[in-house]
């Protein structure tokens, strides 16, 4: 197990209040694997919360993708979406459990908020 990915689960609780939005409620699995090998972590999701814990277990919605993927999509340098697109992950279940979930993933390196673009266009002298 990569000491990121135990970072990132570590900071889920802390995150969640600025992070998980709406009426979201519900667990989500996610299965990494590594070889022959996989890992599961449970990830409850309530609005404004989450709770973590490791070892496989109930859940509405469970996320299957490898351990290399999860550490690019913990770091930005890649897209959940994008990876489930090209095959590189599967889902099942609850499908706003994993749309609350991506949004713990941070931007790409130089990626910029496009309404703060917006903004200094709109505060330019023309």
């Amino acid at each position: 197990m990569g000491e990121a990915i135990e970072q990132f689960f570590a900071a889920l609780p802390t995150s969640a209040q600025a992070v998980v939005r709406g009426p979201v409620s519900g667990t989500l699995q996610i299965n990494l694997t590594t070889d022959n090998r996989t890992e599961h972590w449970l990830v409850e999701l309530g609005p404004g919360s989450a709770r973590v814990s490791r070892g496989p277990g109930e859940a509405d919605a469970t996320w299957y993708g490898s351990h290399d993927l999860f550490e690019r999509l913990i770091s930005g340098r890649d897209d959940g979406m994008a990876a489930m697109i090209r095959n590189e992950s599967t889902f099942t279940g609850k499908v706003s459990l994993f749309l609350a979930f991506r949004r713990f993933f941070p931007a790409p390196p130089g990626t910029r908020d496009p309404r703060e673009t917006a903004r200094e266009e709109v505060g330019r002298p023309s």
